[in-house]
């Protein structure tokens, strides 16, 4: 015993209008087609759910039983589906990231704010969090895709390539660095050098080795977070490393950033999705909207001699 959704409008706008006329308009069916759909209605249920007469219809006592519980269940899922049309058109939704917490400060915002412009009635949820919790909030589900460097595969994480980018040096105005034309590794060992705890400076030391085994690469400070680095270098306190997509927090800290030469060593960073687990169409179009903002931004072009804000 399965009503169709069309015998349940059916019995409901009979219910609402008292008529088969006015509710076969409401429906914008013929009178002999409503007429069908309530008696396919009824050989269904086995029960009669209209009384008719030559002056007026009744609905049984079934029939009112049955029309709360229908126009309910028709309500509930009109609903459903406007919402649905409502994501696929990006009239509505939500779209949660997670980021490290240098990409969280810099680049993201930017992406961010002109998707907003777009799709102004979608909300972006940015998780600011540490690089090794980015792909366990994806697997946990908690957010819909994250965003950080290369990290050993993990099973059920779909790792795409966003952008591949060189190190950069980032010192002091004013500093020795500064009246050279090209800088080397190798130049940073007569300077502090500030770097990142964790998988960065083990990662940057590995590259380091396997390239310029005689290159003294020795930390004089590791710190949690790339903001705390900046901020040293800008009191004077050594030098540091990053990508070119933390120049706006550059030019705040009024610092200069040079590519680094002799190896030319990179970063690749990734969109980590969970495998095999379809997107919401929020999601899908933020994810396409931060690979045209991307490209479109030539961060795989090395900057140089980026002057300070004024």
């Amino acid at each position: 015993m399965n009503p169709t959704l069309r015998q349940m409008r059916a019995l409901v706008a009979l219910a609402k209008t008292g008529s088969f006329t006015l509710a076969a308009e409401y429906l914008h069916v013929t009178q002999a087609a409503l007429s069908g759909l309530i008696k396919e209605l009824e050989l269904t249920l086995g029960v009669r759910v209209v009384d008719r007469s030559t002056r007026r219809i009744a609905l049984t006592e079934v029939g009112r039983e049955l029309t709360p519980l229908f126009s309910k269940m028709i309500d509930d899922l009109d609903g459903a589906l406007l919402d649905i049309a409502s994501q696929t058109r990006l009239k509505k939704g939500v779209v949660r990231i997670a980021a490290p917490q240098l990409m969280s400060c810099t680049l993201l915002p930017q992406v961010i704010a002109a998707y907003r412009k777009m799709y102004p009635e979608i909300q972006v949820r940015l998780v600011d969090c540490a690089v090794e919790n980015v792909t366990a909030r994806v697997f946990s589900g908690e957010v819909d895709c994250g965003i950080g460097p290369e990290r050993d595969p993990t099973a059920q994480i779909e790792a795409t390539v966003l952008f591949e980018m060189p190190f950069v040096l980032v010192f002091p105005q004013q500093h020795a660095l500064e009246q050279r034309e090209r800088v080397t590794w190798s130049d940073l060992a007569a300077h502090p050098f500030i770097s990142l705890q964790g998988q960065f400076t083990e990662r940057l030391l590995s590259d380091m080795h396997h390239s310029l085994r005689d290159v003294p690469l020795n930390p004089v400070n590791e710190v949690t977070f790339m903001t705390t680095a900046l901020a040293m270098v800008s009191a004077g306190l050594g030098v540091t490393v990053c990508l070119p997509y933390a120049e706006p927090l550059v030019r705040l800290h009024q610092l200069h950033m040079r590519q680094l030469h002799e190896p030319e060593l990179t970063r690749r960073f990734f969109v980590y999705t969970r495998d095999k687990r379809s997107l919401s169409p929020a999601a899908d179009s933020f994810i396409a909207f931060l690979f045209k903002f991307v490209e479109s931004h030539d961060w795989n072009i090395p900057l140089v001699n980026a002057q300070p804000a004024p």
